[in-house]
């Protein structure tokens, strides 16, 4: 197993950005949208938008347990969006390698 952790900045609203365009096997994931954001973050796959996707607040935060849940998702599905030019979503991981 391997952890890894960063910060997806989304420069421009309405822009999804990529996660990370590895595709190591997510075993956990946790996300969360940085407490100084001045809007909503979404957390989805890539038909998310500044509009649609599992919606944060700054502050909030997700965790998916893929490994629990019996499996396992390349870190490359994984996207962001916000509705405010350049917040910042926080994420942490554990992949299988």
């Amino acid at each position: 197993m391997r952890f890894d952790s960063g910060t997806t900045t989304v420069s421009t609203a309405g822009s999804e950005q990529q996660i990370g365009n590895l595709t190591n096997r997510v075993l956990w994931i946790k996300v969360k949208a940085l407490a100084a954001n001045s809007g909503i973050a979404y957390f989805g796959v890539s038909d998310i938008t500044s509009t649609n996707g599992y919606e944060l607040s700054a502050g909030n935060e997700v965790e998916i347990d893929f490994a629990t849940l019996g499996g396992t998702i390349p870190l490359s599905t994984f996207y962001v969006d916000v509705a405010t030019n350049g917040d910042k979503v926080a994420w942490m991981i554990v992949t299988e390698d």
